[in-house]
């Protein structure tokens, strides 16, 4: 696969002014998950939570805190690398999906 066709692609879908700007948002990507996955397991140990083996309550708190979290850690680390307001366009239609979702929900 060709490297430069995939960041081309990636700059075009996105809508990003070049690809030194895509490399920056693949960065705050790759920086988010090891970070969460650093600070992950200390959060759970403060609240006491054993995250070893499965179960139905801890996929919902594994998802309650680490999705919000990794969310926050996404617009810090795309703030650090001057891209912030491509993860807020972002972020704001997760928002707005979530938003509707739970409208229609409700009717």
């Amino acid at each position: 696969m060709n490297e430069e066709g995939f960041l081309k692609r990636l700059q075009q879908k996105w809508q990003l002014k070049s690809i030194w700007q895509v490399l920056l948002v693949l960065l705050a990507f790759a920086c988010t998950g090891f970070t969460v996955l650093y600070i992950k397991q200390p959060i759970f140990d403060l609240l006491g939570v054993d995250m070893s083996s499965g179960g139905f309550w801890k996929t919902v708190i594994y998802l309650l805190l680490v999705l919000p979290l990794y969310q926050i850690m996404l617009l810090f680390y795309g703030f650090l690398f001057g891209q912030f307001s491509f993860f807020w366009e972002k972020e704001k239609k997760i928002f707005k999906r979530i938003g509707a979702l739970l409208i229609r929900k409700r009717k």
